[in-house]
């Protein structure tokens, strides 16, 4: 059964503990293809989380690296691609779970999916969507609001700038980089602004040997409205630690595992 987004999307719900499956459920299937997304559902997660890049014409698809050779049987770079080149690629060819004795999902017909492939295969479910390139933001707000997916997704981006077009209403934006930065000192001074312009915070367990999701940034953040989802969270002490800080979603290659962690 495909899980289906609230009226309240668990994203931006400070009272949720989402389950947030990285890449799709990448620690079992091939990252960032439907085969991954779909099995994070049926293991239990509540929202994805994805990488969005462009290919050589312009169409927004679903890959994290630039370059095509850590996870599918073609070397290059994506933006070298057009899109019906795209189609032949196989994005399962590299994927093993045993150190390249077998590779499970190789000639099993696992592409790298369309951004509009996604949201249409998991019609009604949320997605913090990484954008990977500042070129990419035009197509990404084009294709969900053809979907009419606006509302189940929140926008995220390393680089500040790609986030742009998505600042106003009905867009939510995650913080992007140069704020997590921004906020993580503001809390360590004690000067923690009255408000800020995006909704949720996507942050990692440390940055530079230095812990994010710390019990004050956590605290501030939801001060804010914010809910903070960690990634990457693969193990249930983990998960329990940063709920009883009061974080938010675990982002996570296991969804099944931190799935049976929420349940303890």
């Amino acid at each position: 059964m495909v899980a289906r987004c609230a009226l309240v999307n668990p994203l931006l719900d400070l009272a949720a503990r989402p389950i947030i499956a990285h890449r799709g459920a990448s620690g079992s299937a091939p990252e960032n293809t439907m085969a991954a997304f779909t099995l994070a559902i049926e293991q239990g997660a509540d929202a994805i989380e994805l990488d969005v890049r462009l290919t050589a014409d312009g169409v927004p698809v679903v890959l994290h690296d630039a370059a095509l050779d850590r996870t599918t049987n073609r070397s290059g770079l994506l933006r070298d691609f057009t899109l019906a080149e795209l189609r032949a690629v196989d994005a399962g060819a590299r994927f093993t779970l045993d150190r390249g004795r077998t590779y499970p999902f190789k000639r099993a017909d696992v592409r790298v999916p369309t951004l509009t492939d996604v949201l249409r295969g998991l019609p009604e479910v949320s997605i913090l969507l990484e954008i990977k390139e500042m070129s990419a933001q035009d197509a990404v707000r084009q294709a969900l609001v053809e979907e009419k997916a606006v509302e189940r997704c929140v926008l995220a981006s390393e680089l500040h700038d790609a986030l742009g077009v998505f600042r106003e209403p009905p867009f939510a934006t995650a913080a992007s980089g140069v704020e997590i930065g921004a906020l993580y000192r503001a809390v360590l001074f004690r000067r923690v602004p009255a408000s800020v312009p995006y909704r949720c915070l996507s942050v990692p367990l440390r940055h530079r040997g230095l812990p994010v999701p710390t019990g004050g940034f956590v605290a501030a953040a939801r001060r804010l409205g914010c809910p903070v989802h960690v990634w990457t969270v693969n193990d249930a002490t983990t998960a329990r630690l940063l709920w009883g800080r009061g974080a938010a979603g675990m982002v996570t290659n296991f969804p099944e595992k931190i799935s049976w962690a929420r349940k303890d």
